[in-house]
Parts: C-alpha cells; structure tokens; sequence
C-alpha cells in the first residue's frame, strides 16, 4: 500500500492530534448541576439503580470512543488517497485524437436527423474514459486541419466527460500528420504510453502523409467509427466577370460521385438567393465532371452552388454539398484622359459603361480628385500624386517619360508579342501596320509585352511604385484605331490597371490561413463569421490574418479612427471559404489504419465500470459509520 496524497509523516502528525484532541474530550467529566429536592428518601431507590447500571454505562462511553477514533481513521487514511503498489506503477497515458475534420459531419443513418459520426466518435470515446484504471491519465485533443488539445494529461473523468461536449466538426480536412506528431510530441518521456485515433480513416494517402513517423514503444490503437459511403461532392468551384460587361460572368465547377454506382444529381446556381440555373446531371461510377457556364446574368454580389441526388434523397456528407463564391464589385473605374483631343481613344472608353472618365487639356494637368488610371496622350508631364497607373501614347523624348526612346523607326508593326499577357490576350495584332514611331529602351525590370523587329514597341513595368504602359507609337499613325483590337487593348489596359479579372481570389479554402486586404492604418479587425459569430483578428502589413473552418460567406469589418465621433463608419469587405477537398469528399470508412510498419490495434484493458479509488471507499466508510452513530446516540444507545 502506497499513499500518494498527503506525505505519510504529515498523516501520522495530523492523526496523533486529532485522536489526541479525541481522547481527551471523552476523559473530560461533565459537571453535574447541583439541583435542591424536598425530600432525599425519594432518589435513593433511583441512585441504586443507577449504580448497579455503571459499568454498563462506562462501557458504552468507551465504545463511543472507539467509534469516534475508527471514524478519525478512515478520515484521515482518505486524506492520503492510499493506492496499490502495483497499480501505481502500472498506470498509462492515453492521449486521445478525436478526428473532427468534415467527414466527420457524415450522417450513417439515412435521415437528416441520424447521428453524424462525431456523434459515433464521442460516444466511443465516453467509454474510453469510464473505463480508465484508477492510476491512467488521458489527454483528448481534436484534429482538423490543426490541433487543439481540450483537456491536459489527467485522470479526472468529469474534466474529460466536460471536454467531449465541446467537439465540434469544422469543414477543414484532417491533418494526421500533424496530429500524430502533437501526440508523440506530449508524450514523449512518459511511461506506458498509447494513442488512441477515432476517425473514420478518411485521410487520403496515408503512406505519402505519415513518412517518416516512428511511434518507438508508443502503442497505437484505432477505433474507426462510420459505415455509410453514398456521397457527391462540389469540388471547385470560381467565378469571374467578363472584362467589357461586368454585369455578366462566367462560372467554372466541378462535381465528383465518389461512389462505385451511377447516379443522377441535380445542380443549382442561386445568385444573391435567386435561383440563375437548373441543371441535372449523370455521373458515372467515380467521376469528376467539370461545367462551365457562359455569359451568365442576374448576379451582383454573391453566388452559391447547391447539389443534390436525383431521388431527391440527401447524401450522407451534407458538409460538401454546397458552395459559395463571391464577384468583385462593379464599381465605377475612375479614368483621367489627358488629351488635346482624341475621337478614337473616346469613343474606345465610351464602350464601357463603369468608367468614370475625365478630359482634361495638358495643361490643365493635373486636375482636383484621385483617378485608377491616366491616358497620356502624346504627353508625359511628371506625374502627380492621385493619378494612379498610367497609360503613354506615343510619349515624348523626356525625362518624365517612363521609357525613353531608342530610336525613331518607319513602317513596322507587331511581330512578336506576350499572348498571354492579360492586355493582348486573344488578339491579333500580326498585320496592324504603322506608319512611324519609336522603339523603346526599357529598363531590366520592365517587361516587353510587344515588338517589332525593330526594338520594343509596348513595354510596362513600374516607377515610383505605380504602374505603367508604354506604348511606342500614335495610335492614329497606323491602322490600329480602325481594327477591333483597339478597343480590346484600351480597356484591357485600364481592366489589367484596376487588377479585377485575373487576380481576383472569388473564394478561400477552408484549414488555410487567409491573408484578406484591409486598409493598412488598422491593426485589428472585426471578422464576423458564417454562423454569426464575431471574431477579433489581427491585421499585418494590409492583409487581416486569420484560418478559417467554416465554409461560407464572411464579413471584414475594419473601423476607422474616427468613427467614435461619428465621423466615418467601419469599412466592411465581404468574401468567401469552401471546403472543396475530395479527399473529405470520399467518406468511405477503413475498418484498419496502418502508418508504415505500424498496425493501429483495437483498444484494450477499458473496462467501464467502477473505478477502485480506495479513498472513495474509505470516504463512503466514514459517511456510514457517521450515519450509525448518528442514529444510535439519537436512540441513546451511545449516551
């Protein structure tokens, strides 16, 4: 017998004061009251019978002590929380992993209403944590994409019972690798030591994800939970405006049957709620099926995608059923045209109707306001703050200009150019003819977008900071006005300039941290989430920081240093987070889970019942024996 609670030396001190305190309060005589009576013959029959009853009564006296120092006992031998020597040394520590990535929202019963296996994987590990032995110790943590431990290392069953109500699953994937190695992490120096993996075995490559790991003496035991396969999953899905008419847009997505059967599934797209298509779809057994819709109206903001089985019956991950992409907005593009006068470059920006464009003579440059871009046009006088990027026509020879001239050149056009460049894409510009101009001496930063094999004729790169295009010749010297890529090029410029085509992110991904722009003068934000919640999250050099677990639209509000006094309310940014991980997407469960050489085995020695803590026994004892003397000294049996 081991006592490890208090030190023995201290139980024995405690106990030799009590039970001296004990003894000496039952040597201590009561003192009699002297009470006067009338006549004396009266109580001599009664003080006989009180003598001839005096052994009985110090008899009892002293089983009362006996009772009072059997009760001090239990007492203070709980005090010490007395254990066996062989179960002291023999006690495990359980780290327990509790996958709660988004396969784990699965539903194995067939209704909406069934347990989700999470469900299954709590309940599972309540029986873990009833039956642990009087010396083990467990840890429980949740693995998504990251790690957070819920519990520390104890042995405290109502500490680990109130930790199990707090899984929740996220729409992240499940990193094992990093679970696993947290787990070997926390136990490493500990004796008897065993993870314990509840999941479903949705992980992917296991073999690619775990290289490398070593569990050394650390048993590894799988409990896997889940039963149910039947699933169709979104798994991409973006969304961009076309460049000339923002109010249309085009959608990319694709959706994958992870099953081994056919089935029919249902494909809608709602745009800001409203239904914008209907399409059925069939889809063999493991198929991924990418659409693209074209030319698509009746969406300004927010665009969502919403599947589901041709029976009309729900598959058994809700989680990646549904999947949401936001447009930039079609704000008005700010446009300064410096320009004696134009008629082609005019009418090439009047096709546009979200420019915002202001003419102004050269000399009046540079006008009160901030503009996105400036049209130099034949002019390049230093440019001011407020112009934003700039577009040169045929610049002059100047130390304001951008790129200075190499030489003057005549009758020449575009032999090469960037065909994938986001101003020139989809062009032909190979017989654009031009009468004279010059090539361009870029610098090694800039890039050549277009040549002739004369030199370079169109060159962008950047000065100061800010953005520019260079362009080697008068537009109105050639044939170029008169062809349609002349238009394409001016407003793919000024659209390349103001960045809303290519570079724009229409959603995030879920279990990534998320660099979301925000104005740089701030340093915390307020990110409210899908389900209503609102977090604090920190903003670094521009970008609001934060990992995202939930797929959904969020709202990035940024207050402004002046809005205590009313003056400018908080900026709000809206974007969206998917999950879009087919690997989730596969829910199918592993019955095993092997890491390298390693075999998870099924757990063993929990035994739910009773935990034998010997002090809870003696603190029962104790609770008994003072409801006995209770009762006797009430019926004045001990008195």
């Amino acid at each position: 017998m081991i006592f490890s609670g208090l030190p023995f030396t201290t139980l024995m001190t405690i106990a030799g004061v009590a039970g001296g305190l004990t003894v000496i309060f039952y040597i201590l005589k009561l003192r009699r009251r002297p009470i006067a009576v009338p006549f004396s013959h009266i109580w001599e029959r009664i003080l006989r019978d009180k003598e001839a009853t005096s052994w009985f009564s110090q008899l009892k006296r002293l089983l009362s002590l006996l009772f009072q120092l059997a009760l001090l006992t239990l007492l203070i031998m709980a005090l010490g929380d007395p254990r066996l020597s062989q179960n002291l040394i023999e006690g495990r520590n359980v780290l327990v992993l509790v996958d709660t990535s988004a396969s784990m929202k699965a539903i194995d019963g067939g209704d909406s209403q069934a347990p989700t296996r999470l469900d299954a994987a709590r309940k599972e590990v309540s029986t873990l944590v009833r039956g642990l032995g009087g010396t083990d110790r467990m840890l429980l943590a949740s693995m998504d994409s990251g790690v957070s431990p819920l519990t520390t290392m104890t042995g405290e069953v109502p500490d680990l019972q109130a930790a199990l109500k707090q899984l929740k699953a996220s729409d992240t994937r499940a990193d094992l690798r990093r679970g696993l190695n947290f787990a070997l992490d926390s136990l490493r120096g500990l004796n008897k030591t065993e993870i314990v993996l509840v999941s479903d075995g949705a992980f992917g490559d296991i073999d690619e994800i775990t290289k490398g790991i070593d569990f050394g003496d650390t048993k590894l035991a799988y409990i896997p939970v889940g039963s149910r396969k039947r699933n169709v999953a979104i798994t991409q899905f973006s969304v961009r405006r076309y460049p000339l008419d923002k109010s249309r847009y085009e959608v990319m997505l694709e959706v994958t049957n992870t099953n081994d059967e056919p089935t029919d599934v249902e494909l809608t797209l709602f745009g800001d709620g409203q239904v914008v298509d209907v399409t059925r779809l069939h889809l063999g057994p493991n198929e991924r099926l990418p659409r693209f819709y074209k030319d698509l109206a009746g969406a300004s903001r927010t665009l969502e995608a919403v599947i589901k089985l041709g029976d009309g019956k729900p598959d058994d991950l809700p989680a990646d059923d549904r999947a949401y992409a936001l447009m930039p907005e079609r704000r008005r593009s700010k446009v300064l045209l410096v320009t004696k006068t134009n008629t082609y470059l005019e009418a090439a920006l009047l096709l546009d109707e979200y420019l915002e464009v202001t003419n102004v003579d050269p000399s009046a440059y540079p006008p009160q306001g901030a503009f996105d871009v400036t049209i130099f046009d034949g002019v390049a006088p230093p440019l001011a703050d407020g112009s934003g990027a700039a577009l040169y026509l045929d610049p002059p020879d100047s130390k304001t200009a951008p790129v200075p001239w190499a030489k003057k050149i005549k009758d020449f056009g575009f032999d090469t150019w960037d065909k994938k460049h986001p101003v020139v894409r989809w062009m032909e510009l190979g017989d654009v003819q031009v009468a004279h101009g010059h090539s361009l001496k870029p610098e090694k930063t800039d890039r050549v977008v277009a040549a002739s094999f004369k030199g370079p004729i169109l060159v962008e790169g950047r000065r100061g900071g800010r953005r520019f295009m260079s362009l080697g010749f008068d537009p109105r010297d050639s044939d170029f006005v008169l062809r349609v890529a002349w238009p394409l090029f001016v407003l793919n410029t000024i659209n390349y300039f103001v960045e809303e085509d290519t570079g724009y992110i229409s959603s995030f991904r879920t279990g990534e941290v998320w660099r979301i722009p925000a104005p740089s003068g701030a340093e915390v934000a307020e990110l409210e989430l899908p389900d209503g919640t609102k977090r604090q999250v920190p903003i670094k050099q521009g970008r609001a920081v934060y990992q995202g677990d939930q797929a959904g639209f969020y709202t990035l509000r940024v207050k402004s240093e002046a809005e205590g006094d009313g003056e400018s309310p908080a900026q709000e940014t809206m974007f969206a987070a998917n999950l879009v991980d087919l690997d989730e997407s596969r829910i199918e469960p592993s019955a095993k889970l092997e890491i390298g050489k390693t075999e998870a085995t099924a757990v063993a020695n929990f035994s739910a019942g009773v935990r034998r803590e010997i002090w809870l026994y003696l603190l029962i004892a104790a609770i008994i024996a003072s409801t006995v003397e209770w009762v006797t000294y009430h019926r004045r049996l001990t008195v």
